[in-house]
């Protein structure tokens, strides 16, 4: 399978359980950067129905949630996940919906990965009951990896790349169109270099700021953006690079910190220098100190909390209460990906194999 794919090996899932209610002092901690007495755990919503790997995630908030993944899979949940609903284009069962962003209960854009036209972009207005194709990739040399968005108007999609350079699609107008800007700005990209399209993350924002991740080649290395994604510049980290290795998932609490996350996804269980952080908006890039050790797909920031930040692999899940410096593993079972609602304290969301997603407790 193409390594950009990102499949990993499937484990047994052996999460733990605990009262959704957590106390003041955990709230406390989680604010301060001080690791809580209690740690949290993933709690299962209901079946979703399908069986499909969920790669793609957006949590709107404690009620609201949209996922996506492979045979055409799209699935929303009104009630905090004690229902979901299927909601799919008609006529995309052989399609990898690797990414989905989501505004609310009823607007949404979804991305399928893949060569030529595989690569396609949804949108939604009412929930799911219809769908417009608004973007399908016909250049055979471009491979879509992952979208995301400033605000419900503004957002990105991300090309591995094209003559040389990635691709950067653009839109103004919340997915109803796109078009592909210029490249003039874009550094050349490494020998063998490309994204990861394993859990819709290799590509974030934050305020007016984009970043994106890379492995393959000879560095794992950041793109970033401070205009919307005209200008950009790059930078190298020492997170190891390779074939199947290099940054899965950037994670930013605002336009300044920010985690990366990877490993190789043929070694789940072996990543060593597979965390790095910055505090300077992605112009360079410390390795943690102590890292999971271990691959990692997905990584989110915990809304309104200064240090605590999350990421989650096909062996595990770990938190970091101190900005990715240094993780404590909290569960063990296979996970692809992570996302915390924006404007909601503490609500996160994580999704993986066999159609399961789960809330973070």
């Amino acid at each position: 399978m193409s390594s950009r794919h990102g499949f990993a090996p499937k484990v047994p899932y052996r999460f733990t359980y605990m009262t959704p209610l957590i106390t003041m002092s955990l709230v406390a901690s989680l604010s301060m950067g001080v690791a809580p007495v209690h740690q949290p755990a993933w709690t299962a919503t209901a079946d979703t129905g399908v069986t499909a790997r969920l790669r793609g995630l957006s949590a709107v908030s404690s009620h609201i949630a949209w996922a996506s993944g492979g045979a055409g899979s799209v699935l929303r949940t009104v009630d905090g996940g004690l229902s979901w609903q299927q909601v799919g284009p008609p006529d995309t069962a052989t399609l990898q919906f690797r990414d989905i962003e989501a505004f609310d209960a009823n607007r949404a854009v979804i991305l399928s990965i893949g060569p030529g036209q595989d690569s396609r972009i949804y949108r939604t207005g009412d929930g799911g009951q219809t769908w417009t194709e608004t973007f399908r990739n016909n250049d055979e040399n471009a491979f879509y990896d992952c979208i995301s968005f400033f605000d419900p108007w503004r957002g990105l999609a991300l090309s591995d790349p094209v003559d040389g350079k990635f691709r950067i699609l653009s839109t103004s107008d919340g997915g109803a169109s796109w078009k592909v800007l210029p490249d003039t700005n874009m550094p050349a990209a490494l020998e063998g270099e490309f994204a990861f399209a394993a859990s819709g993350t290799c590509l974030t924002t934050s305020g007016h700021s984009a970043w994106f991740a890379t492995g393959g080649g000879e560095a794992s290395r950041v793109f970033r953006s401070h205009d919307r994604g005209y200008t950009w510049e790059v930078s190298s980290t020492a997170v190891p690079s390779g074939p199947t290795a290099g940054i899965y998932s950037l994670a930013f609490r605002d336009p300044w910190h920010g985690v990366a996350v990877g490993g190789a996804f043929d070694a789940p269980t072996s990543a060593p220098e597979g965390v790095a952080v910055t505090r300077d908006g992605g112009r360079s890039w410390t390795l943690a100190r102590q890292e999971p050790g271990e691959y990692r797909s997905g990584a989110a920031w915990v809304p309104f909390t200064l240090h605590t930040v999350i990421a989650v692999g096909p062996s595990g899940s770990d938190i970091s209460y101190n900005s990715g410096q240094t993780w404590t593993r909290f569960a063990d079972g296979s996970l692809d990906t992570v996302d915390c609602a924006r404007w909601q304290y503490r609500v996160c969301w994580a999704s993986g194999e066999h159609g399961r997603v789960y809330k973070l407790s």
